[in-house]
């Protein structure tokens, strides 16, 4: 049975806790492995072990530290069958979902090789009589990154090259549920040259969280996840001194005109409501018809579409749809789909008691599809985080618009027609962080930024891109000037005089 410890100096490590989480394959219900739980003493032990190697580290070229994630990014593609493998084992996505979510993190380290041109500082010349200003961007220091089963590798990916390329060094703790992946890409980044300390890997539960969040060495956190966890740790992190980032819960809509091209509209659906089993933070839960003949339609053209997705496990070629990540997931999914019920909404295609032979004990759920839902449903209000999608009609745009915004999260939306006017209408006018013009998952590429509104971000930062640049330094000015021999009487005065 695969046992898995820490990564900490270029090295596994055991850590010195018997403490051990159960890896679960999701599609049998079957034990993979275990992974071993960190105590405080093992976080800071590694917080200590980043910031041994900080100074050498940050002092290093960017240029150097640029070499080292081209090396890693050509690993990374070289590795990828093998990476997206131990990625679907344990979160149970399919191995071309996977594959794409490796695809999206080697971006951001692309981005990332871009250092040196990303981080040059700006000069003022003669700001005064003799006197320059000019301005670096300096790295923050021991920074942490805790990331999320639903995207294993992709999500880390976001954070530390960015963080590393700008000369911190990095401690990542990963969900338990999903840890081989992450190891694995620890021994690419390693092998691709890192220095010893400068990336690590603490696997752990709450206790290693709060471990991060206090101790006074670690100067800013990222995070990704539930809303609840994402303003806890923004809280306890901010309140002892840290920069914090937290990317948290969401609820996103598609509003979809009456002149949308409705075969466009449902590829994109199916795609964004289903795929990785709902388990999205991107994922499009509510589809948001304007008029009763666009609501018909779209309903008629969804349902068989939904019945005939495939679900099986990743190991399965054809498979379209995996198992959900755990049995508390897959229970917490049931009672939702019981809540709309119960509350009146139409049940169109029920996912429910899927029974796959030879995977009896694992988590799958079937596409769901609800119509005659209203915004006072748990269906609708809360992030469900599975393959459940909300048909909300309104009457017009105007209601349309007027309910995303009401919504207490803002990450992402989309909008699908044909209409200039109303695509420019509604960006200019929605309260939501990313937005998609006939595209259904509006993930910004890696050197633009990710990030919602509202309750969807805690922090003053997006990630990756240069807002993950600006999150990972900190901006230092100086202001000169030098007396010489060559002139006498030179003066400076910011509030006018002779020698401004």
């Amino acid at each position: 049975m695969n046992s898995i410890g820490h990564f900490v100096s270029n090295e596994s490590w055991p850590g010195t806790t018997s403490r051990v989480s159960d890896i679960i394959n999701p599609a049998t219900g079957g034990v993979l492995g275990m992974v071993t739980l960190a105590s405080k003493a093992d976080v800071d032990a590694v917080v200590q072990t980043a910031a041994d190697a900080l100074p050498g580290w940050s002092a290093t070229p960017p240029a150097k530290r640029a070499m080292v994630l081209f090396n890693f990014r050509d690993l990374l593609k070289k590795h990828m069958d093998e990476l997206a493998a131990l990625l679907s084992a344990e979160h149970g996505k399919t191995l071309p979902d996977a594959k794409g979510e490796i695809a999206r993190g080697i971006e951001v380290v692309e981005f990332a090789c871009g250092i040196p041109q990303l981080i040059k500082g700006e000069y003022s010349e003669a700001v005064a009589r003799n006197v320059d200003c000019f301005s670096v961007r300096q790295p923050v220091g021991v920074v942490a990154g805790i990331t999320p089963f639903n995207f294993p590798a992709m999500v880390p990916l976001w954070m530390y090259p960015v963080a590393i390329a700008c000369g911190n060094t990095f401690i990542l703790k990963p969900s338990e549920k999903t840890p081989s992946v992450v190891m694995r890409i620890a021994e690419l980044l390693a092998e691709a040259g890192l220095p010893a300390g400068v990336f690590n890997v603490v696997n752990g539960d709450k206790e290693a969280v709060d471990a991060l969040l206090d101790n006074p060495v670690v100067e800013a956190v990222s995070f990704v996840g539930s809303t609840a966890i994402g303003h806890y740790i923004y809280s306890r992190g901010t309140a002892n001194g840290k920069r914090v980032q937290a990317l948290c819960g969401a609820k996103n809509h598609m509003l979809i005109m009456p002149d949308a091209d409705m075969d466009q509209v449902v590829d994109a659906l199916i795609g964004s409501s289903y795929g990785s089993a709902g388990e999205r933070c991107m994922a499009i839960s509510v589809a948001v018809p304007v008029g009763k003949d666009t609501a018909d339609r779209l309903v008629a053209a969804l349902e068989p579409r939904i019945r005939a997705l495939k679900v099986a496990p990743y190991t399965d070629p054809s498979s379209e749809l995996g198992p959900v990540i755990s049995q508390q997931s897959y229970d917490k999914i049931h009672d939702y789909i019981q809540q709309g019920i119960d509350k009146g909404a139409e049940l169109i295609v029920d996912g429910r008691d899927i029974e796959l032979p030879g995977h009896e004990g694992g988590y799958f759920v079937g596409g769901c599809l609800f119509d005659g839902v209203t915004t006072d449903m748990s269906i609708y209000t809360d992030e469900i985080f599975g393959p459940v999608l909300s048909v909300v009609r309104t009457e017009s745009y105007d209601e349309a618009v007027k309910m995303i915004n009401s919504h207490e999260y803002g990450n992402g939306t989309a909008i699908f027609t044909r209409d200039g006017d109303a695509a420019r209408d509604f960006w200019a006018r929605v309260r939501i962080g990313m937005v998609g013009i006939n595209v259904p998952i509006p993930v910004p590429v890696a050197y633009h930024s990710f990030g919602g509104w509202k309750r969807s971000l805690f922090g003053d930062h997006s990630i990756h891109g240069m807002e993950g640049v600006r999150f990972y330094t900190r901006l230092k000015t100086m202001t000169t000037r030098w007396p010489s021999g060559i002139r006498t009487g030179a003066e400076f005065n910011f509030t006018g005089g002779k020698d401004v």
